[in-house]
């Protein structure tokens, strides 16, 4: 099969363009490296010993996406393009709209026009909002609390009404928990632009001496220990459902949804445990108020995705850890610059 994978070169987009690789599929990237860098995919083909096609194009022009396909025989697409950043949508609506929706659709679009109905949407676990209950079923009500969260929310709708137009779609969406980790190789890895916005990008670079201490918003939660509890997924398990996902493919003219994570929950506390014993580097943080919107306590019920697409979560917290730290290291600059420590 011959995969277009858009965003490729990102954090989860460079992790399963290499699994992709590793399985033998033909692989097409699309970037327009707004908050990646083309090294992740040199360094993918270095890993692989495989080629990628990689293409710096932004998939809201139509024209040069159209060429794409024209030149192409695409089988599939996994679709990861698109800003991500839940405080930075709120102050950013517009852009963040106008962004993920137009691309999804452009995408879309082109892909009707040459006949490529098999995709894999990149979701999220934000179209759950502050979930009624814990562990989240995929029928658990959907009412996401930021713009990010609502494009992902209202491009599911897109894309099940399109399923519903009964034009031969098939279409997969993976609603992510909280991916985390590095390749074991230490060599691609979560890179983010300025101050990180996730949890384990922010204790590595404490850990390796760019930022001085973690702020853990929140100890009064209702959890084991009062800190915010969540569902880590390590990133090379999130690769494989995607593959997972193709596999399945599912019947012409179906919708399917998926939760993608491991089923239980880690406190902050827990993984800043976790990092310490992996890297053997202390982590000072200090605790600062909630963030607004900020919950409890969030995690997966997987079971649908462990039945239906045959796909488990295999890597545990330690594993993540183990590999983030192994990344962060070789890496302390991200992909600007390598220097082992």
């Amino acid at each position: 099969m011959h995969i277009l994978v858009t965003g490729g070169a990102g954090y989860i987009g460079s992790h399963t363009t290499l699994e992709l690789l590793n399985k033998n599929y033909d692989v097409t990237v699309v970037d327009n490296l707004s908050n990646s860098v083309a090294e992740s995919i040199e360094r993918v083909e270095k890993l692989t010993n495989k080629n990628v096609s990689f293409h710096e194009l932004d998939i809201r022009k139509k024209d040069k996406l159209e060429t794409l396909f024209a030149t192409n025989n695409f089988d599939a697409v996994i679709h990861f393009a698109g800003l991500k950043a839940v405080g930075e949508s709120v102050s950013k609506a517009l852009h963040y709209y106008h962004n993920n929706l137009i691309s999804t659709l452009v995408l879309l679009e082109v892909m009707s026009e040459y006949n490529v109905k098999q995709l894999v949407f990149s979701s999220s676990a934000t179209v759950y909002g502050d979930p009624t209950t814990v562990p989240i079923k995929e029928s658990a009500p959907k009412t996401a609390t930021n713009p990010y969260g609502q494009t992902k929310l209202m491009i599911e709708q897109i894309l099940e009404d399109i399923t519903n137009s009964k034009e031969g779609w098939k279409i997969i969406a993976l609603r992510y928990f909280n991916p985390i980790g590095a390749h074991s190789s230490g060599l691609i890895g979560e890179d983010p632009n300025g101050i990180p916005n996730n949890l384990l990008p922010y204790i590595s670079q404490v850990a390796v001496g760019k930022r001085t201490e973690l702020s853990v918003y929140g100890d009064d939660y209702a959890t084991k220990d009062g800190t915010g509890v969540r569902d880590y997924i390590h990133v090379v398990d999130l690769a494989n459902a995607h593959i997972a996902a193709l596999h399945h493919g599912g019947k012409k003219d179906t919708y399917l949804a998926y939760n993608i994570g491991t089923g239980q929950g880690a406190s902050v506390l827990d993984v800043i445990a976790s990092f310490e014993k992996a890297s053997n580097k202390h982590i000072p943080y200090k605790i600062a108020p909630r963030r607004p919107g900020d919950i409890a306590a969030c995690y997966a019920d997987p079971s649908k995705a462990n039945k239906e697409l045959k796909w488990h979560a295999e890597k545990t917290i330690d594993d993540a850890c183990k590999d983030a730290w192994r990344w962060q290291a070789n890496n302390p600059n991200g992909y600007n610059v390598i220097g082992k420590i």
